[in-house]
């Protein structure tokens, strides 16, 4: 993508994120233009991966529970979405060791 000089609209975006949200607000972007097939099948998968069928209750440490509930605060989702997040990266192989 070439980088061109975009006037700042918000200071927070960097040059691309701007050019992005400038062409989003003029009505410069358009549909990918997803087949009917190809939706379906998105919608399909994005159902199955939300889908929430089961409970479960594990005991934590008090330490861990609270550096949960803070990092999930940060994310701004709830704390048991984020442990099934996490959860869910790993059994997927998809979560990441820094």
């Amino acid at each position: 993508m070439k980088k061109t000089s975009v006037p700042v609209i918000n200071p927070s975006l960097d040059a691309e994120e701007n050019q992005i949200l400038q062409a989003f607000e003029s009505d410069g972007l358009r549909s990918s233009g997803l087949s009917a097939d190809a939706q379906l099948k998105y919608q399909t998968y994005a159902e199955a991966t939300f889908r929430k069928d089961a409970r479960i209750n594990i005991r934590l440490s008090s330490r861990d529970l609270k550096n949960l509930q803070k990092k999930a605060l940060e994310e701004g989702i709830p704390y048991q979405t984020l442990i099934s997040s996490v959860l869910h990266k790993y059994v997927e192989g998809r979560l990441q060791e820094n």
